[in-house]
């Protein structure tokens, strides 16, 4: 049986290769594309979503989401990292067929759930704040969601610290009070931070063998990534780019992959430290502690990085 999965994103060139992997899947129904501010402005990432289910027959119902954090204000795109549009340099259609359901992202999400309850997985690749306002809005979806797993993070394992701080990954600095306030609620959550996406490299001799061999997805994936792997080799020096997004859906496909540390998840929201990510391990009890009394969630601490490239290039080239 397929897996009925919610896709919350913000396209986002790493964010595309996401949703192909899981289209192409076959395992993934796709119930819906959910937008977010981040990668692109929420017009640009909702467009690209379109632009994706267009081209290549994505079934799922794609709904626009939150332009701006629940607190703090709202960062500029990082288009430095994914172009103007938000996927690389290539040229975008100006017009298209499909369009946005007329639902807000958060009001799908509540609705979706409860019309399949303990059935859907919420992966979410992008600023929380769809979830948080889901939350918010609905406390009752918390026990009908069947597992979140998010993109996001930075635990300190295998040297990997942050991104855009030296102790804060994008997705959560972005809006770090939704994070918080996603990681601390009574659903099993599992993080796929940097601790693992950055252990796993697409090179160019892998890009360039996966435009050949996958005749639906290759070249394009090949044309998106121009850019996010120059960004790559100018900004750390790899020869390719880390699989950020596509980490998480790999998870949802193959969690065996994957080792896991359990224990409460705080996100720090103030002062320099913003948006660092913190899991309790200890079991001892300390005067001050705001864990205590917050549910265990999983965080992925290392993967077999190998077996997740081999699985996302016979996905897609299969």
């Amino acid at each position: 049986m397929k897996k009925k999965v919610i896709f919350d994103t913000d396209p986002g060139i790493d964010d595309a290769m996401a949703i192909l992997f899981a289209q192409a899947s076959g395992k993934i129904d796709l119930l819906g594309i959910t937008t977010v501010f981040g990668n692109a402005t929420i017009e640009n990432a909702t467009r690209n979503a379109l632009y994706l289910k267009q081209r290549f027959s994505i079934p799922a119902i794609v709904c626009k989401g939150a332009k701006d954090p629940l607190i703090i204000p709202v960062g500029d795109p990082t288009t430095f990292v994914h172009w103007q549009n938000g996927l690389g340099d290539i040229e975008l259609h100006d017009s298209l067929s499909v369009s946005a359901d007329p639902r807000i992202a958060c009001d799908f999400i509540i609705e979706t759930v409860r019309s399949h309850p303990n059935e859907v997985t919420i992966v979410a690749v992008g600023r929380l704040t769809n979830l948080a306002l889901a939350i918010q809005k609905a406390p009752d979806i918390i026990t009908l969601v069947k597992e979140v797993v998010v993109m996001g993070g930075a635990f300190g394992h295998n040297g990997h610290t942050g991104n855009v701080s030296p102790y804060a990954e994008a997705n959560i600095i972005g809006d770090p009070h939704a994070a918080d306030l996603v990681f601390t609620q009574q659903w099993p959550v599992t993080v796929v931070g940097l601790d693992v996406t950055q252990q796993s490299i697409m090179n160019h001799a892998y890009v360039q063998k996966l435009k050949q061999q996958s005749d639906v997805y290759g070249d394009f994936i090949y044309q998106i990534s121009r850019f996010y792997s120059d960004f790559h080799k100018q900004s750390v020096g790899l020869d390719g780019f880390y699989v950020h997004d596509s980490s998480a859906v790999a998870y949802v496909l193959a969690p065996e992959l994957f080792k896991i540390q359990q224990g409460p998840i705080r996100v720090v929201c103030e002062g320099p430290a913003i948006g660092m990510t913190l899991c309790k391990t200890l079991e001892k009890a300390f005067p001050v502690d705001g864990w205590q009394d917050k549910p265990t969630q999983q965080v992925c601490i290392d993967v077999d990085s190998q077996a997740l490239l081999d699985l996302y290039f016979n996905t897609l080239s299969g």
